[in-house]
């Protein structure tokens, strides 16, 4: 019996073989590690022997903690930890000075949690915290100087801090389903940033069947006001982005692209 439930909490072993057989090139020649969606429990140690890849995808699995060796991967642009079980990041991960991306969304992270080492990543263009425990934003991260993109949708916020909303290149900004004391607040928030796209993170598939009905619901409602004939007096806005679909997947590479050649 405690043999059964011992294999019940084990996750599926990484060996280094599998690990390099995980490689893939993307079109712009990077090297990109992809372990994601392989039911991994825990950081697996042999992947360290990869330190000089480009990209790393562990998305999607039920990693709880991220060692502090995650500092041995230098040469990282691209980091994918959305759709796990995260409750805490390693202040390593400020050592990540080439990181451009980072997609955290859909885990169990605190304010408390976040290191502030984040305030370090100082050439992050694109940086997803949705769907977490958030209550607040440390203003710290107005650091981030070349952000181009934050997700903050479907946290527990009630404010965003001026020193990110007034971030100098920021361009996009999903603050969706927070609880800001009023819908005048939260227009606010949205509108102190242009838009001129939408912001995708996550696909329809990685999320639970409630939350995808209600993206969906959402889409659909922002088709409709495209179809109605737009006053050339006044253009309808849309202040608030919606929650990521299936367009992350197409993508993924032209932000690659568009990190290699800010």
């Amino acid at each position: 019996m405690a043999k059964g439930k011992a294999k019940g909490q084990k996750g599926k072993k990484i060996t280094l073989k599998i690990a390099k057989n995980s490689i893939r090139i993307s079109f712009d020649g990077g090297r990109r590690l992809d372990l994601s969606k392989m039911g991994i429990t825990t950081f697996p140690n042999c992947i360290l022997k990869l330190a000089d890849v480009d990209e790393l995808d562990l998305s999607r699995n039920m990693l709880k903690k991220i060692p502090s060796s995650i500092e041995k991967f230098q040469k990282l642009r691209w980091l994918d930890l959305h759709s796990n079980q995260l409750e805490e990041l390693p202040k390593a991960i400020g050592t990540l000075q080439n990181l451009f991306y980072l997609n955290i969304c859909n885990n169990k992270l605190t304010t408390k949690n976040l290191p502030e080492e984040l305030n370090l990543l100082s050439n992050l263009r694109i940086l997803n915290l949705g769907l977490n425990c958030l209550d607040s934003i440390p203003t710290s991260l107005g650091a981030l100087k070349e952000l181009n993109e934050i997700g903050l949708f479907d946290n527990a916020l009630t404010t965003i801090p001026n020193s990110v909303k007034k971030l100098p290149k920021l361009k996009k900004l999903n603050a969706k389903r927070n609880p800001f004391p009023d819908t005048t607040e939260q227009e606010e928030h949205a509108d102190s940033v242009k838009r001129t796209e939408m912001l995708y993170l996550v696909q329809d598939k990685d999320l639970c069947s409630s939350c995808l009905k209600m993206c969906q619901d959402e889409r659909d409602k922002l088709n409709k006001l495209k179809n109605v004939t737009r006053s050339p007096s006044k253009k309808p806005s849309f202040p608030l982005l919606l929650t990521p679909n299936s367009t992350a997947k197409d993508n993924q590479e032209e932000w690659r692209l568009r990190g290699k050649h800010p």
